[in-house]
């Protein structure tokens, strides 16, 4: 057996074992488990609004100083 079909089986039998692992919960675990979902999503949203931030301000300043140097070359 191939390592592909070795990694399917697992990653089968992981998903098949925490839809059993859901089905099992309470109700109230099911709603603390879409809450903990639901926050470690907002968090993951806001690195990224943070990090695509960053790299504009950084692109900026990296362009602003191309043109500069472009500038003073070409003067």
């Amino acid at each position: 057996m191939g390592k592909g079909k070795i990694v399917a089986l697992l990653g089968l039998a992981g998903g098949a074992f925490a839809y059993w692992k859901y089905k099992n919960l309470s109700p109230e675990e099911k709603e603390r488990l879409k809450e903990k979902a639901k926050k470690v999503g907002d968090e993951v949203k806001e690195a990224a609004v943070d990090i695509k931030d960053t790299l504009t301000e950084e692109f900026d300043k990296f362009s602003g100083n191309v043109k500069d140097s472009f500038n003073n070359a070409t003067e």
